[in-house]
């Protein structure tokens, strides 16, 4: 595939109508020349896009397992300080607690942002291998944390989960920008875009919440609940989370790149960050807006499930308040069937506004009802990543509006520490937290209805739209990645025609 050039032509002011023409001409038509607007995609005499269903399905499959994956390594720390309180009763004070949860958050805001850069300008595959050896590097270092006292293991345990935070952030843009360019390939995958995007973000995230709380449970039934084996128990709770990124590691040196970024990368090229917020100010401000209360209201609770428990039901066993907060987190898990099929129905923004108000209606009963209520915990919120961003700068969007969403969970998880540290009564506190983020999800859903905007369908018009504004102003740039080669076993799947 050779580079996308740009070129300064008349036909700058065609009108949309005639670009609209010929971009339903290039769908019909992929291996012919077509130009719309100053865009030339493909050069005379070149070969049409090809594609593998099977590079296709596996990306998919295994950017879930990586998200899942970080689902896990953030909710699993929630489950363990019931463990770690035994343990290390004088050093895992209330602050300590919140450092245990927020290092791991601050982490995958680090790799979030650094790693958005990395994938847009060194290419998917670099960061997609990158990230995995740094999340690796901090999983080992979790389960290995040591110190001469009980606050030298809790900052040795803080700095670990740092470290693995940042390469668990690298995910977000790494598999986010994958498998959205994954399901660009084909028409029959885009127009199911919304519902495998949804299994992919929110229904692996939510399974690695649940196996959060699952996997210390099943192995505190292994050592039949000894207090002399919880050492045992919590440092191969945080080393099993190595199991999901080494399974994926081999499938990442071998990925093919996208169709959407060989055509059109700004590889190692100056990014326009200015002209990227003239043009999508307000795609970016809805977006940041979204993630950040999803998180400042789900990431608290899902860490905090089993600890919401505990202080309701103080007399009950460390194995149940473990399986009531897998309970909990399991009814996350109906609302990326429901959403997904919402959002190619009615749309993202539509669905979006949808599971907010939904979130806060139930959210304000909980809170207001009596103490019986809260086992039915039938909550569940749908986020997408929507494609309203250009390939050549689909890592950096994602990446930072991705950093915003944990900043919200930082802070959202200090908060919630806060109220329920602040009523001696547990229902009460508990109470506050629901009523609290009820609230904040109802300025999610007028943040949906009211700002948030989808992008186009199909992936390369937003591409085409974005290269011809570089154009109008006067931006130069090279198009394409010509020199990631595919691995040759990859080219003996059986190829198909984009379209």
């Amino acid at each position: 595939m050779s580079n996308l050039e740009i070129t300064a032509t008349p036909a700058v002011d065609q009108p949309r109508e005639v670009q609209k023409e010929k971009v339903e001409d290039r769908d019909v038509a992929q291996n012919q020349e077509v130009q719309a607007g100053v865009i030339t995609d493909i050069e005379p005499g070149e070969k049409p896009a090809l594609y593998s269903k099977m590079s296709t399905y596996l990306m998919m499959i295994f950017s879930g397992l990586a998200l899942g994956s970080d689902g896990y390594n953030a909710a699993v720390i929630g489950s363990l300080t019931l463990l770690l309180k035994t343990l290390y009763p004088e050093a895992l004070t209330t602050s300590m607690r919140s450092r245990l949860s927020n290092a791991f958050l601050i982490g995958m805001i680090v790799g979030m942002i650094g790693f958005g850069v990395v994938v847009d300008q060194l290419g998917r595959k670099t960061g997609a291998v990158v990230t995995t050896l740094v999340l690796l590097l901090g999983i080992a270092m979790s389960a290995a944390a040591n110190g001469t006292t009980q606050l030298g293991v809790m900052w040795m345990l803080v700095v670990a989960r740092g470290v693995a935070g940042v390469g668990a952030g690298g995910e977000y843009p790494v598999s986010g920008a994958g498998a959205l360019e994954a399901s660009d390939e084909s028409g029959s995958f885009r127009k199911r875009r919304g519902f495998l995007f949804a299994l992919i973000g929110d229904l692996s995230a939510g399974l690695g919440y649940c196996f959060g709380a699952l996997v210390p449970m099943l192995l505190l039934l292994c050592v039949h609940q000894k207090t002399e084996h919880y050492q045992l128990v919590w440092r191969l709770s945080l080393a099993l989370g190595a199991i999901p990124p080494m399974s994926i590691f081999w499938f990442r040196l071998r990925m093919r790149v996208s169709t959407a970024y060989r055509k059109s990368a700004l590889r190692k090229q100056k990014t326009p960050y200015v002209l990227i917020v003239k043009k999508y100010w307000r795609r970016l401000l809805g977006a940041i807006i979204s993630w950040f209360l999803y998180n400042w209201i789900s990431i608290p609770f899902g860490i905090f499930s089993s600890t919401i428990i505990a202080r309701g039901n103080p007399s009950n066993s460390l194995v149940q308040n473990l399986g009531w907060g897998c309970l909990i987190n399991s009814f996350y898990l109906p609302g990326p069937f429901i959403g997904g099929y919402l959002s190619d129905r009615i749309g993202r923004r539509k669905t979006m506004a949808l599971g907010y108000t939904l979130q806060a209606v139930l959210g304000f009963i909980l809170g207001g009802a009596s103490s019986q209520i809260q086992s039915i915990f039938p909550l569940f919120v749908v986020l997408y990543a929507t494609e309203p961003f250009p390939t050549s700068v689909r890592g950096h969007t994602m990446g930072f509006i991705s950093a915003f969403s944990k900043a919200g969970a930082a802070i959202g998880t200090e908060v919630f520490t806060a109220i329920m540290g602040a009523y001696v009564d547990p229902e009460k506190g508990n109470q506050v937290a629901f009523l609290v983020g009820s609230a904040f999800a109802v300025l999610g859903a007028l943040n949906a209805w009211f700002v948030v905007q989808n992008g186009e369908k199909h992936l390369e018009d937003e591409d085409r739209i974005w290269k011809e504004y570089l154009v109008q102003n006067g931006w130069d740039a090279s198009w394409g990645d010509r020199e990631t080669q595919d691995p040759a076993a990859t080219l003996k799947q059986k190829l198909e025609q984009t379209s």
